[in-house]
This record gives C-alpha cells, sequence and structure tokens, in this order.
C-alpha cells in the first residue's frame, strides 16, 4: 500500500445495501457472453477472471439494479461499493462498484474519496485508475484547495498509478483546468520511463490543447527535449 492509498484509507461506517449485492452476480451472469470471458482477461492481462460482461451491460445493469434497490445515502453507497471492490470475484463487479459511483448520489462526494484512493492503490491498472478519473475531477472542480494538495501529493508518490491519476485528473476540466497545476504534476514526472506515466502526460496536453491549443504548442516547444517521444506525439496528435 501506497502512502497516498494508506493516508486516504478508511473504513466505510454506513450500511450495506445488502440487496443490491445479493442480486448482483445472477444480473451479471444473466447478461453475461461466457465465451468472451478468456479474451477479456487476456487482453487486460488480468489475474481476475472475467465472466464475459461487456462494459455497456454491466452500465445497465448496475444502473436498473440500483432503480429496484436504491442507496438511501452516501455513506450506504461507500460501504457498498468498498465491499463490492473488496469481495469481487469477476472483474467485472469491480467495474459495477466504480460505475455505481457515477450517479447523482456519489458525484462530487468528498465521502467517496478513500473508495477511489483503494481503486488506484490496489488495482493498480489503467482500466482501474481511468475510470475514477472523472470522480476525481468532480471532486478537483467542487473542492479545489483540498483536491490541489492531493494531487501535489499524488504526483510524486511512489505508486505510478497515483502519478498518473494526479496527471490525468482534469482531463474533462477543459477551459476550467488549472494550467498552472497541470504543468507542475508534469514537472516530476517528464523523465519517467514509465509507459503509463509518458502516456498520461501526453494525453493531459492533448485534452487541453481542444481548450488552448497555442498554450500547448508553447508547452511543447518549450519542453521538446524533456518530454518523451511518446509524450510529444500525443500532446501533439489533433494540433
Amino acid at each position: 500500500m501506497s502512502s497516498s492509498e494508506s493516508a486516504l484509507s478508511s473504513v466505510p461506517h454506513g450500511t450495506l445495501n445488502t440487496a443490491f449485492l445479493h442480486a448482483l452476480p445472477a444480473e451479471l451472469e444473466a447478461v453475461a457472453i461466457p465465451e468472451k470471458a478468456a479474451g477479456m482477461a487476456k487482453y487486460m492481462k488480468s489475474s481476475m477472471p472475467f465472466i464475459g460482461v461487456p462494459s455497456p451491460s454491466v452500465r445497465k445493469t448496475v444502473r436498473s439494479l440500483a432503480t429496484v434497490h436504491p442507496f438511501s445515502s452516501v455513506a450506504e453507497l461507500h460501504a457498498t461499493v468498498t465491499e463490492l471492490w473488496t469481495t469481487a470475484q469477476f472483474r467485472e463487479e469491480r467495474y459495477a462498484a466504480i460505475m455505481l459511483t457515477d450517479s447523482r448520489l456519489g458525484r462530487g462526494e468528498m465521502e467517496l474519496l478513500p473508495f477511489y484512493a483503494v481503486v488506484i492503490g490496489s488495482g493498480q491498472w489503467w482500466d482501474y485508475v481511468d475510470s475514477v478519473s472523472p470522480r476525481i475531477c468532480e471532486l478537483f472542480l467542487k473542492e479545489p484547495e483540498t483536491m490541489e494538495a492531493l494531487l501535489r501529493k499524488w504526483s510524486v508518490d511512489e505508486n505510478f498509478w497515483f502519478r498518473r491519476s494526479a496527471i490525468i485528473a482534469q482531463l474533462p476540466a477543459k477551459s476550467a483546468t488549472n494550467v498552472a497545476l497541470l504543468q507542475e504534476l508534469i514537472e516530476p514526472n517528464l523523465g519517467d520511463k514509465e509507459f503509463f506515466i509518458r502516456k498520461a502526460i501526453g494525453w493531459a496536453l492533448r485534452q487541453y490543447a481542444r481548450a488552448d491549443p497555442t498554450w500547448v504548442r508553447d508547452y511543447v516547444s518549450q519542453n521538446e527535449q524533456r518530454l518523451s517521444p511518446l509524450s510529444y506525439r500525443e500532446a501533439l496528435k489533433h494540433l
């Protein structure tokens, strides 16, 4: 467990939505395509098995089941998604836990931040980390001072998945991106040889180029010798 995950991890205090948890496995199995499971696991290089449910079907199942067995509070949501993540037997169940946070009840709720830290710190793969990125952005836009401090810590964390999360945290922010912070988060990672960090830097710059292409061109020009070829290509991909 990294320092960031340890600092944010906490035991949820809410009661579980046991009706949702008990119903979910059968609902996922009902829409599974078993012959796809092995290929999905191979693509994700996953030691946790799949049952063969495409992501859109997982999302549809989660939303439908949450309507039948609604959540009464953020505390209940936090407890349930943490339990689902921890006890999951199949990767789709972990996807379901993340998808549950993308709801009116969950969006922008700081109480769910410890769960996102657990996802990043224990999931340690791009599908998990990138899936919680929009939730991190919502928290950043809602509580910028708190999240700025946290993202700075994440940007130098020993676990590079936290560093990736910090770099891509503002992807959906568009013109609301804190550019100075983005640059600050990228800076300690410019020399990193990890593929997922180099990709994240290029992705963050490419996304912000949609709002301010001039700034991105200038930044890339000024840092051309420091950016990896991958980051450089990604940053200028649509310019």
